[in-house]
């Protein structure tokens, strides 16, 4: 086997001069070596400088120049990793202090230029959370859908209860909007807007024959010296700068604490009666006996939610009779005091801090 050949230090820094000068495939000709070895100490020399060529052998750097060449690439990768995560925040920047709708939105319009879990770390987003907003992300259609229904809330409680579909229409045809009565009166009965006058209609026609109106077997009695012996419930809507959110409370009369509470923008059953009494009943168990009192909205005379008080067989239904606003004195006090310690007459909060702030006082109670 024929030795391997040696080259000194003062033979490769020559043979580097040389493939500048004349260029590296005739630099090898001429000395009579193979060019990847020109290539190979060019890269060192660059790399090291004086230092270079101090290993034996044709190639191989002595212990200091591989723990220098290993700090150079970390130092350069560290700087490199910095530079980034900077240019990722500045673009970034506008979107930090708005909420996490809008650095998902950021995050999403950016993924052919930065990674998404480059993005997730430097903006602090989880990205398991930010990948489910991704796949739950509405569609275009969806989006008009909500904004058409906001309108109609708005108008709903603007002209105070008192327009039912027909006139709805008319006032979202003023405004800009395409759109038939029946289509309204769709989208009033999915959010439980009912007009004063027709609700008072029904009401004084219906309420004796249908299966979810109940007589008053409360009877005004709000003191009980045991819990989950009367629960009550009630319904506010809280005006902020972008809209109305809807606050329902369920409260226990034995110490009259809020156990079940959910806040929404729209009024259907499953934003409102479904989701808080699932918190009441997680954080009291009902017991026999218990009587369950609201007004006759139709978020409680429906029958998705009667028969879902209906499953506990015990439970005994009460609803406040027509015309009779000290049936529900209790809630309705409630809700005077809420409002005064969070509604500031003198500025309306947007929806977002208006939730902020109702949340922290529920958590605080």
């Amino acid at each position: 086997m024929k030795n391997r050949r040696i080259y000194d230090r003062n033979f490769k820094e020559k043979a580097v001069q040389l493939g500048y000068e004349i260029g590296l495939t005739k630099g090898a000709r001429k000395l009579g070596i193979n060019p990847s070895f020109m290539t190979r100490w060019r890269q060192e020399f660059l790399e090291f400088g004086k230092t270079s060529f101090c290993g034996r052998g044709n190639w191989r750097l002595n212990q200091e120049q591989t723990e220098f060449s290993k700090l150079k690439r970390k130092l350069k990768n560290e700087l490199k990793e910095s530079e980034l995560k900077l240019e990722i925040f500045k673009s970034a920047s506008k979107y930090i202090s708005e909420s996490n709708l809008t650095i998902y939105d950021f995050i999403k319009k950016h993924s052919d230029k930065y990674t998404i879990t480059k993005m997730c770390k430097v903006l602090g987003t989880d990205k398991t959370t930010f990948d489910k907003w991704k796949s739950h992300t509405i569609s275009q259609r969806q989006h008009r859908v909500n904004l058409l229904q906001k309108e109609i809330t708005s108008i709903f409680y603007e002209f105070r209860e008192l327009y039912g579909g027909a006139k709805i229409t008319a006032e979202l045809q003023s405004r800009g909007f395409k759109i038939k009565t029946g289509q309204v009166c769709i989208h009033m009965r999915k959010l439980g807007l009912v007009s004063k006058i027709r609700r008072n209609y029904r009401l004084k026609t219906n309420s004796l024959n249908s299966p979810y109106k109940f007589p008053n077997i409360l009877n005004q009695q709000f003191t009980f010296e045991e819990p989950c012996k009367a629960w009550i419930s009630d319904i506010a809507r809280i005006q902020t700068s972008n809209g109305f959110l809807f606050v329902t409370i369920i409260m226990d009369l034995y110490d009259r604490k809020v156990i079940g509470w959910n806040l929404s923008n729209g009024l259907t059953i499953n934003e409102t009666t479904m989701p808080a009494w699932e918190m009441a009943v997680n954080k009291r168990k009902p017991e026999n006996g218990l009587i369950f009192h609201s007004n006759r909205g139709i978020q409680y005379a429906n029958k998705i939610f009667s028969h879902k008080l209906d499953s506990y067989k015990f439970i005994r239904r009460s609803m406040s009779r027509i015309g009779h606003h000290s049936d529900n004195a209790v809630s309705e006090s409630f809700f005077k005091s809420f409002k005064s310690e969070l509604v500031n007459l003198n500025m309306l909060f947007t929806r977002k801090q208006m939730q902020e702030k109702i949340s922290e006082y529920f958590e605080n109670l």
